[in-house]
């Protein structure tokens, strides 16, 4: 089957700061080959998306925005290659199986099923049906930040990964507000401490709530690319879909988009002035 080339877009390629904004979930270019595969139906795969968060990201400057071109459906990028579940791919030796939660729910690397949804795919898939997958999609958008990444950190001595994400409402706490926001550093394993502060003040600027790494402290993506003592920091950010979406989060509104764009730029600068200020005595050595 033809996927794009290349797997993703590139926006803002020449830009210099040390930020690095990736956007692994929004694709929803279900080609009909791939919906000849699968049981549902494309608008019954909307759940797995994180819903035309794109569309934020494409309003932002001074940073490249990477941004995933195939539908999370069909492979995820925010899992490890070995984030496989043996009730749908065959061929697979154990050794090579990471069963993580996430695995067992149904939503590994290729997701099995969907809550509300059922099964996704019309059969199991061989170890080449992945391994295609894996080779066309996942490894070169991991080779892109990789490259991104590398790029800031020689310019800068500091690189700044931030994925961008939305999530469905939290549910309301019976003592205090309802965050806007869910900012992941994986419990301070990927980030120095300065992102999320940075990050947690940017939001209370602009009206917003934010939290800390519960329920989302982040996933492969940062993970797989933070190198904090090496001056790579990785933070995930999530937005309430509340926030730009009209009821029933199929379609945009134009007040949220402009609003989110307004507020990930700014994290975008805050992170960049953050940053470098962290980089000044690592460059005075």
């Amino acid at each position: 089957m033809a996927l794009p080339r290349p797997a993703y877009d590139l926006l803002n390629p020449d830009a210099t700061g040390p930020v690095i904004l990736s956007v692994p979930h929004a694709a929803r270019d279900y080609k009909p080959e791939m919906l000849a595969l699968m049981r549902p139906p494309a608008e019954r795969l909307v759940a797995l998306e994180d819903r035309l968060v794109d569309e934020i990201a494409r309003g932002v400057e001074r940073a490249p925005v990477l941004i995933g071109r195939v539908p999370r459906a069909w492979i995820d990028l925010n899992r490890h290659e070995a984030e496989l579940d043996p009730g749908l791919v065959e061929g697979i030796p154990p050794s090579r199986l990471m069963l993580t939660p996430k695995v067992r729910s149904g939503l590994g690397l290729i997701p099995r099923r969907l809550a509300g949804v059922g099964d996704i795919w019309r059969r199991r898939l061989t170890r080449a049906d992945v391994e295609a997958r894996i080779a066309g999609v996942h490894r070169p958008y991991h080779a892109a930040i990789g490259s991104l990444v590398a790029r800031a950190l020689a310019a800068h001595g500091v690189a700044v990964l931030l994925d961008l994400h939305s999530m469905p409402p939290l549910p309301q706490a019976p003592d205090a507000p309802r965050a806007d926001i869910v900012i992941g550093d994986r419990f301070g394993q990927s980030a120095a401490r300065w992102a999320i502060c940075r990050l947690d003040a940017t939001c209370r600027a602009h009206g917003l709530r934010a939290q800390a790494n519960v329920p989302y402290a982040g996933g492969h993506i940062i993970e797989r690319h933070a190198r904090p003592t090496a001056g790579v920091h990785a933070v995930q950010l999530e937005i309430d879909r509340d926030l730009y979406l009209q009821p029933g989060h199929g379609h945009a509104r134009a007040d949220g988009l402009a609003a989110m764009r307004t507020l990930v730029q700014a994290a975008v600068d805050a992170l960049g002035r953050a940053a470098l200020d962290s980089a000044l005595p690592l460059a005075a050595e």
